[in-house]
């Protein structure tokens, strides 16, 4: 977290709950290895069990083989598919469509692409509303999926 960033946390923190409309415009790089448009988190809203944000993965994106080691994510796809590949050795694969939900519990490594030649757009909702905190990045998966 930025020097700026932390001042704005601690500034939310410090002032009684209040709401927020968040308009989506900043990006951010996650250590994931895909850029997302910033939205609900802690540093941005003082989200206290949450982190909501959109995600448009480009034609032929891939995203590092991670994990969130200690919150829930839950994935809305607004349009397009994406790829999913997920387990301990990343030996399961799903398609998630528009229009569908996809769960990842805690601790469970992934690995999602977009193997089509348009953009997909999701919404993406974690348990932890410092959402770059618990993402683990596990290189040594990265050569077991190949496209």
């Amino acid at each position: 977290m930025s020097q700026s960033e932390s001042v704005l946390a601690e500034r939310i923190l410090d002032e009684k709950p209040t709401c927020h409309l968040v308009r989506p415009g900043s990006i951010y790089d996650g250590k994931q290895g895909f850029s997302y448009f910033e939205g609900i988190s802690a540093e941005a809203v003082g989200a206290k069990g949450i982190c909501m944000h959109l995600l448009t993965i480009p034609p032929g994106g891939r995203a590092k083989a991670h994990m969130h080691e200690s919150h829930e994510t839950a994935i809305y796809m607004l349009s397009g598919e994406a790829h999913t590949w997920y387990g301990d050795r990343l030996e399961h694969h799903v398609i998630v469509k528009a229009g569908e939900m996809f769960y990842i519990p805690a601790g469970v490594p992934h690995l999602p692409a977009n193997l089509s030649d348009a953009p997909c757009s999701a919404v993406i909702a974690r348990t932890d509303p410092n959402e770059q905190e618990s993402v683990v990045l596990l290189p040594e998966l990265e050569s077991l999926i190949k496209f």
